[in-house]
């Protein structure tokens, strides 16, 4: 025990800032490795994003008791959540709050009762859900991914969807997603590495803001 005793007093410092790195993480900004393509071409594999903790609330640390709500996730948010269903952390962009009516065909959405706006901009589309609008991608599927029924978002739920609209599994493969999983907002790109071409870094994507 003594040892035990001398070893915490000589490295109190090193303990200390273990302890702060990992309550702020816990708590306040932590990052996001993302494996896949489903949310290009905002988001792309290799881009480790910022994920702002208190965007929504603030948590005791290390636990899911919430000290004080700030905001609730918006239309047009990218949030990252813990998903139960899928059993895996997940990032994706919020389509429905509570209380939308939304239906998809044919890759075009329909919140209570009014079409989204698209714009075709190069090979991507520019989905108008928010302000600032957003770029999606389409490819052609024949999953049946591209249409949905009329939902309505119960409370406390958010709908959510992958900006590669037709390979993104999300809302129309989970269900609703409980605001109690959601975990933070992304903000912005903080590294990218091209895992394509031997973990190159993309410079140009460095601090880039995720809209």
């Amino acid at each position: 025990m003594r040892y035990l005793a001398s070893l915490i007093k000589d490295n109190i410092g090193f303990i200390l800032f273990i302890f702060v790195l990992f309550a702020t993480r816990s708590s306040i900004a932590d990052w996001y490795h993302v494996p896949s393509g489903s949310m290009l071409p905002t988001i792309i594999e290799g881009d480790r994003v910022l994920v702002d903790k208190m965007a929504y609330r603030l948590d005791v640390p290390f636990t899911d008791i919430v000290i004080m709500q700030r905001n609730k996730p918006q239309r047009g948010d990218i949030v990252t959540f813990e998903s139960s269903k899928a059993d895996n952390r997940l990032i994706k962009r919020v389509i429905g709050v509570p209380g939308d009516e939304i239906a998809m065909v044919n890759n075009q959405l329909f919140i209570n009762g009014k079409a989204v706006t698209y714009r075709q901009q190069g090979d991507i589309l520019i989905e108008e859900l928010s302000d600032p609008p957003h770029a999606i991608q389409l490819t052609k599927v024949t999953s049946g991914m591209d249409n949905f029924a009329l939902v309505t978002v119960p409370e406390g739920h958010y709908l959510v969807l992958g900006d590669n609209r037709n390979h993104s599994a999300d809302s129309r493969v989970y269900g609703f997603i409980p605001e109690t999983e959601i975990t933070g907002k992304a903000t912005r790109v903080i590294t990218s590495l091209d895992l394509d071409n031997y973990y190159i870094p993309r410079k140009d994507r460095w601090f880039e803001e995720i809209i």
